[in-house]
C-alpha cells in the first residue's frame, strides 16, 4: 500500500487512538501479558490485529501477540489465506482445527439459526486453547455497534439490560476476555478494511443467513442514525453512565429500605405571613 492520503491517514489514527483508549480506560492489557488476538478472517478481527500490533510498538509496556484461527471445517474453506498473511506479517500463530459445522448441522435444524450454537462451541474451544498456550487475554473484534445491537437483542428478546462489556473475566475464572475495538464504530472499520485490502473469508455458515434478529436490530440502529446522526454512540456512552436507582433492579438498588432523610434540610423557604 502506498502513501495514505489525508482522510486515510485520518481513518487509521482515529482507530488507533480509539482502541488505545479502550485498552487504556478498562485495563485491557498489562505489562507481561500474552495476548491471543482471535481471527475469524472477517474485516473486524483483521482490523483489531492491525491496530494491536501497533499498540505493541508504541506502548509503554511490553506484551506478546499470538494469532489464533478456528477452522470449523466448513465446506469450502480456504485454509491457505490465514496462514499466508500471518506469515506474511511475520507473527506467531496458530490454526485450531475442530468441526464444529458436523456438530451444528446435526443439532439444527434446516432453515434455523446457527449463529448461536456455532459462537457457543467456538468459544469454548477458543477458551481451552487460550488456557493451553498460557494466553492471559483473549481480544475478540466486536466493535461498538456490535455492543449496542447485542444491547438491544438482549432488551427486546431476553428482557434484560446487559451487552457485550469491553473486559470480561468468563465464566470459568480462567480467561479474560477483551474487546479492543468497544470505542470503534463499523463504519470505520469497513473503511479501514477496504483500505489495507485484507483477505477476508466469508462466514458460509451462519453470517449469510437471512432475517436473523441481530440483522433486525442493525437495520433499525442504522435506520436511527440516518434520521438523527450520532444515536447510536449517544446509545453507547449510555452504557458506560447507568444510574441503578433509575431503574428498577431490586438486586442492584435497595429499593427496600429507601425511606425519607430526618435530617436532611427543607427545600422549602418558610413564607411570612403577610
Amino acid at each position: 500500500m502506498g502513501t495514505l492520503t489525508v482522510n486515510q491517514n485520518k481513518l487509521q489514527k482515529r482507530l488507533r487512538r480509539q482502541a488505545g483508549e479502550a485498552v487504556a480506560d478498562f485495563n485491557m492489557i498489562e505489562d507481561g501479558d500474552k495476548v491471543m488476538v482471535c481471527l475469524s478472517g472477517g474485516k473486524d478481527s483483521y482490523t483489531m490485529l492491525d491496530v494491536l500490533m501497533h499498540l505493541q510498538k508504541v506502548a509503554p509496556i511490553k506484551f506478546e501477540i499470538v494469532a489464533v484461527n478456528m477452522d470449523q471445517k466448513q465446506p469450502g474453506f480456504p485454509e491457505h489465506v490465514l496462514p499466508a498473511y500471518l506469515k506474511e506479517l511475520g507473527i506467531e500463530y496458530h490454526i485450531v482445527e475442530k468441526d464444529t459445522y458436523s456438530v451444528v448441522k446435526e443439532l439444527i435444524p434446516e432453515g434455523k439459526t446457527t449463529c448461536s450454537l456455532c459462537s457457543r462451541l467456538r468459544r469454548g474451544t477458543l477458551y481451552t486453547f487460550a488456557d493451553e498456550i498460557g494466553a492471559t487475554k483473549m481480544a475478540l473484534g466486536h466493535h461498538r455497534d456490535d455492543i449496542v445491537e447485542t444491547f438491544f437483542l438482549n432488551m427486546f428478546f431476553n428482557g434484560s439490560l446487559k451487552a457485550m462489556p469491553p473486559k470480561l473475566r468468563a465464566d470459568d475464572g480462567r480467561n479474560v476476555v477483551i474487546r479492543p475495538l468497544a470505542y470503534c464504530n463499523e463504519k470505520d472499520i469497513q473503511a479501514y478494511s477496504d483500505l489495507k485490502q485484507f483477505p477476508i473469508i466469508p462466514c458460509n455458515l451462519c453470517g449469510s443467513q437471512e432475517n436473523l434478529q441481530r440483522q433486525v436490530v442493525k437495520d433499525m440502529l442504522q435506520e436511527w442514525d440516518r434520521k438523527t446522526p450520532g444515536r447510536t454512540e449517544s446509545i453507547f456512552r449510555s452504557l458506560q453512565n447507568v444510574i441503578p436507582s433509575q431503574l428498577a433492579d431490586r438486586n442492584l438498588f435497595d429499593f427496600t429500605n429507601l425511606k425519607i432523610d430526618e435530617t436532611a434540610a427543607s427545600r422549602f423557604v418558610n413564607v411570612v405571613n403577610l
